[in-house]
């Protein structure tokens, strides 16, 4: 029997993937004490690796699955198979500044630093999305055409553009400013954290949740792919739970027409005859975000509501035609 080697996050993601985890009906045990805790699937070895790791560990064939930040796969530019948007883990990658400075946009950083003859200084953790963002801006093609900004870290300097430089960072970015960095590239929630440390956010470079990965060449392979298909739906199944209710509810003869007529939520609804003779039973699964439009229709022709939020909803026939996709 093989197993399927499932990388899971340490720190902000870990807390949210194991929930979703638990949601999906897996029991992990010893993740506190351990990198190599248990799970109650004797097909699955879960290890807990920094999510900085995971992506490069799972296209290196060193993990078969994983789950990590889209800011992660970007930015050591991974060869894997995306499976799904976990859609927790919601962070942005910013470009921030010292408050006082009269400057809102990248170009006008760059400019001012042009103009000036300075070197302008970013300190952050990621270097590739930071040197591709600077690269795409028009006014760095400008002045400095196709050179690379000059990537410093403790092992080697690359790049051919001292005029602009980026310092690897190995945390607490949001202090660098002014002394050692006239700039940061770095992950922020709510921009609280920026706000105290006298920074502001001039440019938002992109946005990331946590998403679910897969090695291609696993994939390829009968067993695993069972498996990581298996692990797939339940996850995806409390993904799309989250935003779902399950709506019961009781309607007479006479209004069971209009009810199905003035619901185009209710998708194959099941109706079934209550024991009095002339009452049906209705329930289906509706989008969260349309229940409050559809509450007065369901007031005025329906009895007897009774609402659910539902742990998982498992959309089989979409994970069979991802699947059988895949196999082609």
């Amino acid at each position: 029997m093989k197993k399927v080697r499932f990388a899971l996050p340490k720190g902000s993601l870990e807390s949210a993937t194991f929930d979703i985890l638990s949601k999906a009906g897996y029991k992990l045990s010893g993740q506190e004490r351990t990198y190599r805790p248990s799970i109650n699937d004797p097909e699955i070895e879960p290890r807990i690796l920094r999510p900085q790791e995971i992506p490069i560990y799972v296209a290196e064939g060193l993990q078969d699955l994983g789950i990590t930040g889209l800011d992660w796969i970007k930015e050591t530019n991974s060869d894997v198979e995306i499976l799904l948007n976990l859609e927790y883990g919601v962070i942005k990658i910013v470009l921030a500044i010292p408050k006082p400075w009269n400057i809102n946009s990248l170009s006008e950083l760059i400019e001012k630093f042009w103009k000036e003859k300075k070197e302008l200084r970013i300190s952050t953790e990621y270097l590739n999305t930071t040197v591709s963002y600077l690269k795409s801006n028009i006014k760095y093609k400008n002045y400095y055409g196709d050179l690379d900004p000059l990537v410093v870290t403790p092992w080697w300097r690359i790049g051919n553009n001292p005029k602009v430089s980026v310092f690897l960072s190995f945390g607490a970015t949001e202090a660098k400013p002014p002394e050692t960095a006239d700039a940061i590239v770095d992950v922020t929630e709510t921009g609280t954290t920026l706000e105290q440390n006298n920074l502001k956010i001039i440019e938002t470079i992109c946005e990331s949740t946590a998403y679910l990965i897969a090695n291609k060449d696993s994939l390829k392979d009968k067993e695993k792919r069972e498996k990581i298909y298996d692990i797939l739906t339940l996850l995806k199944g409390v993904v799309d739970g989250r935003k779902k209710l399950h709506i019961f509810v009781n309607v007479s003869e006479v209004n069971l027409p209009e009810l199905l007529k003035q619901l185009p939520a209710l998708k194959r609804p099941t109706v079934s005859p209550l024991s009095e003779e002339g009452w049906y039973s209705v329930n289906t699964v509706i989008e969260k975000n349309i229940f409050i439009e559809l509450l007065p229709k369901l007031r005025k022709l329906a009895q007897g509501l009774v609402v659910y939020e539902p742990r998982q909803v498992l959309s089989l026939d979409e994970i069979f035609s991802k699947e059988k996709g895949d196999k082609t």
